[in-house]
């Protein structure tokens, strides 16, 4: 099966993401998984995992502004996305790999404590880490997120998603960002998201993942999802969200886990101005309700 990897040459100057690369081995494949580790190793770790079909430059202000906060945060790019290796064969993928592979990269680099930060997929396969390895996380923060067992009704808005990423000839990754982002972005900023993809080839992994979201209680991953609630129904740490008000797919996925988990109860959860992507339009916001909340239960 190949393995792709994106020319070093198109992470070239990128805006407003100046940090050094790590790579991790996370399979027997020699599966190479790259994220951002900035702040100083022994203060309070925070882990950001991105979406579709996003990478952590997604999180680049945030990173920025809760490091300075004193914060260390990790954000890698999941298997098929930024500078990590990436599958040529949609059938790679997997709900379960991609919660393996995430699960290996925080064993090998043992962390702890952990505030995991969720946006899009980053809440699918986080939560459910933090459902199998609930001694590792210390508070959840979920933006425009949810776990889906197949049971909840599906958005239209996401229907029409799925079609277009299964079957589109073109899959135009920056204009995808764009449309789900109610500030302009830049030119330099739409190359950034164009860069890890420099051929069709790289994007299987970004077309295959609407396919694995449970969408009905018989979807391969409906049933582990299913079983991560049953924990996240008894987790009584600190359960914030942060959605943005202009949404369509996640609408709503706020309250229904304010309702479920007791850790979420009387928490200042809050709504921010943005699209589906919150972390472009209300980064400040989405960083400093990580902050408080860190603060604010430590």
């Amino acid at each position: 099966m190949d393995i792709l990897r994106a020319p070093k040459a198109r992470f070239r100057d990128l805006p407003d993401y100046p940090w050094r690369p790590h790579f991790v081995v996370v399979d027997e494949d020699d599966l190479r998984m790259h994220y951002i580790d900035e702040g100083m190793s022994g203060a309070p770790t925070i882990v950001m995992l991105h979406g579709e079909p996003s990478w952590s430059f997604l999180y680049r202000f945030m990173i920025a502004r809760c490091v300075k906060a004193g914060f260390r945060v990790l954000a890698p790019d999941l298997i098929g996305f930024g500078r990590s290796d990436k599958f040529s064969d949609p059938a790679a993928y997997t709900y379960a790999r991609h919660v393996g592979w995430v699960r290996r990269w925080i064993e090998l680099l043992d962390l702890n404590e952990i505030t995991l930060v969720g946006q899009d997929w980053g809440s699918l396969i986080g939560l459910r880490l933090v459902a199998e390895l609930p001694d590792r996380f210390a508070r959840v923060v979920i933006g425009n997120g949810m776990l889906p067992t197949g049971h909840e009704k599906v958005p239209a808005a996401f229907h029409v998603w799925r079609a277009f990423a299964k079957y589109t000839p073109v899959f135009p990754v920056a204009g995808i960002l764009q449309v789900g982002t109610k500030r302009r972005l830049s030119r330099r900023e739409l190359a950034a998201y164009r860069a890890p993809f420099p051929h069709r080839r790289h994007l299987a992994g970004a077309r295959a993942f609407p396919e694995l979201v449970p969408t009905s209680p018989e979807h391969p991953g409906a049933a582990a999802n299913q079983a991560a609630w049953r924990v996240l129904e008894q987790w009584d740490k600190p359960f914030l969200t942060c959605f943005s008000d202009g949404d369509p797919i996640t609408r709503g996925g706020d309250r229904y886990m304010q309702e479920r988990i007791p850790g979420a109860k009387g928490l200042p959860h809050r709504t921010v101005r943005g699209g589906h992507f919150l972390q472009e339009d209300s980064p400040d916001e989405f960083s400093d309700a990580i902050i408080e909340l860190i603060h604010s239960t430590s």
